[in-house]
């Protein structure tokens, strides 16, 4: 709980463009104890929770949302751009704990007899959108534990993102956008340089754009300087 509220503070701190010395006048709660807090560390009382919270023109309860309930569920949602690893990471887990991996977008593509980029290209997002919520419906439906990787964009929208955050534990797999960047190009995928040379700096605009979106999630799980088998176990043990 400590490390998803701290990464929700962190998360709208930066979106409004806060330094922590800014907020800690703002909140009257001192720098080094946001750093701990923002770091997952910070055992933080209700009552400076809420003036953290006013500060960020938000609420305590905004804060804390959803975030001890994931144990409960028994489906596994992964979250993040692509580059996050839910594919790598999600494969793995669902070995671990015995249950099916489901890529929620190869779902689509299946539905569709399309891929990714025709839907868009052919139909739009609405069409996309509609085929994410069959297919998020019918896993659900089936009431049966599993791991799912998500399309990255699906914190966009919020029907389709309330269901998944209703019925699943949310995990972010949360990483520097260096990171996303080299796992893409690792796989042998250097579209995005060779076609856009704006491709980076668009990146980290993403990340930061979706970063409280995906914060709001069960559990966040940091993979920077991680191995597979570590962030796996970090998934494991969070989720329990």
């Amino acid at each position: 709980m400590l490390q998803i509220v701290g990464a929700r503070v962190r998360a709208r701190r930066e979106s409004k463009k806060l330094s922590r010395r800014e907020l800690s006048t703002m909140s009257g709660v001192s720098e080094r104890f946001l750093a701990q807090l923002e770091g997952g560390k910070g055992n933080i009382s209700l009552s400076r929770l809420a003036d953290v919270a006013g500060a960020l023109h938000t609420t305590p309860g905004d804060l804390l949302a959803g975030a001890s309930t994931g144990q409960q569920r028994q489906v596994i949602a992964l979250l993040g751009v692509r580059g996050a690893g839910k594919s790598t990471i999600g494969r793995h887990l669902a070995n671990r704990r015995c249950v099916d991996f489901v890529e929620v977008d190869g779902l689509i593509e299946r539905a569709a007899g399309l891929g990714l980029a025709q839907i868009f290209e052919m139909h739009g997002e609405g069409y996309y959108r509609r085929l994410e919520e069959e297919v998020l419906s019918r896993i659900l439906s089936e009431n049966k534990p599993a791991v799912i990787a998500t399309g990255g964009s699906i914190v966009n929208h919020q029907d389709n993102f309330s269901m998944l955050r209703s019925a699943t534990c949310t995990v972010w797999l949360r990483a520097k956008a260096q990171d996303h960047w080299d796992r893409v190009i690792e796989q042998g995928d250097e579209r995005p340089m060779a076609e856009n040379p704006h491709a980076y700096a668009e990146l980290k605009a993403l990340l930061a754009e979706r970063e409280s979106l995906y914060a709001s999630s069960n559990f966040v799980i940091e993979t920077s300087g991680q191995s597979i088998d570590e962030v796996v176990a970090a998934v494991s043990l969070a989720v329990g």
